[in-house]
């Protein structure tokens, strides 16, 4: 499994809007220059995250986007399904599993089901406030 572009720069553009949240919408050409990613290309990654109800638009001259919830009721995990569908790393195995012919006697598909449930394991339990955090606290780091 390798995640998209669409994918990764959706949790960056979240991330922005979470870091970037003074209560005032905040612009796709400024997350755009921030992020050095193309802003038509986060107009069509945030039609997604406003369709699904991860943003709220708001149009106007200060118009812009803020997150529709708090930083810490997103998952990396909800974010990737949504820009990426499945994570699952092979297609028998995970919530979409297709049936393969040979699942009976399959050995491989053990290490499928590991690798699937770890996957998920680490998407499902960081938020977008860990980031946040985590983004914050090597801000704050400092060199002499």
């Amino acid at each position: 499994m390798k995640i998209s572009t669409k994918g990764r720069y959706a949790l960056r553009l979240m991330l922005d809007l979470a870091i970037y949240d003074t209560g005032d919408p905040v612009s796709l050409k400024d997350i755009a220059k921030r992020q050095e990613i193309s802003e038509k290309y986060l107009e069509q990654i945030i039609s997604v995250l406003n369709k699904a109800g991860f943003v709220r638009s708001i149009r106007g001259a200060s118009g812009g986007y803020v997150l529709r919830r708090k930083p810490k009721e997103y998952t990396v995990g909800d974010i990737l399904r949504l820009t990426e569908g499945s994570l699952s790393p092979v297609s028998c195995v995970g919530v979409e599993s297709e049936e393969c012919v040979r699942s009976g006697d399959c050995v491989t598909v053990m290490v499928w089901e590991k690798l699937d449930k770890a996957i998920n394991d680490v998407v499902d339990n960081i938020s977008l406030q860990d980031l946040v955090d985590w983004h914050m606290a090597q801000s704050d780091s400092y060199v002499i």
